[in-house]
């Protein structure tokens, strides 16, 4: 296989992101610019200009027609994928960290850090088939699921979007009922800050990254650890 080098930024990478088919690749970068790339050629299609602060993280919807960005500068962005043209901005009370489509594509949940005397907050969206009638209130938010001094490191939509996962630095993982924001279950995974979680397709296996030199294959049904991978630094993703 021929390693491609993708150069398009001028500040250091936060996130990458395949599109469900895995011809197109967004990056999100502190350079607060989103860019998108031919995944198979390495050549930059365009960027998403609009952003005034770091971009932390993004989301593609199934059908890759809509792009969802979380930046420091306490926004979330909705995009149109293929024209870059900003279609809605959602406004956070701290700097958005982490934002991921529901099965779906009808909901959103992100995650706003705490800033001064706001906390940190997990916030459900729901997105309006009319851009034009799009609401920037969301429809449930979840403040300090880990504990008010334990930041939110990320938020994710489990299985037939039946709960809300969400990944803390105390090591945790925490589940929550996406209706009334009930918590359900809390599972102890890692004895480090957890910096990413990956799904399979089909969402029956999960895999997380920590700062405590490990990565950690888990179970969606039942939450256990299937396999430690283990290394000499902190894994970020």
């Amino acid at each position: 296989m021929r390693p491609i080098l993708l150069k398009g930024h001028s500040r250091s990478l936060t996130m990458i992101k395949y599109n469900r088919e895995g011809d197109l690749l967004f990056s999100c970068s502190k350079d607060h610019t989103p860019n998108l790339w031919y995944s198979d050629t390495g050549e930059r299609i365009g960027t998403y200009v609009g952003h005034s602060g770091a971009v932390w993280a993004c989301d593609v919807s199934y059908h890759s027609e809509r792009l969802l960005t979380a930046a420091a500068d306490a926004t979330v962005k909705l995009w149109d994928v293929q024209t870059g043209e900003e279609l809605f901005s959602f406004p956070h009370t701290g700097p958005a960290r982490s934002v991921n489509f529901s099965t779906g594509d009808k909901l959103f949940v992100s995650v706003a850090d705490k800033f001064s005397d706001r906390p940190a907050s997990v916030y459900v969206y729901k997105l309006a088939e009319d851009v034009t009638q799009q609401s920037a209130e969301p429809v449930l938010t979840i403040t300090n699921p880990h504990g008010q001094d334990v930041r939110i490191t990320g938020a994710y939509w489990m299985p037939l979007n039946k709960a809300i996962m969400t990944t803390g630095g105390d090591g945790s993982i925490k589940l929550f009922d996406p209706q009334t924001g009930e918590l359900l279950e809390s599972h102890s995974i890692h004895t480090g800050e957890i910096t990413n979680v990956a799904f399979n397709k089909t969402k029956t296996l999960a895999i997380t990254s920590s700062k405590d030199n490990t990565a950690k294959l888990l179970d969606v049904e039942t939450m256990k650890v299937l396999k430690v991978y283990e290394t000499d630094r902190p894994v970020n993703s």
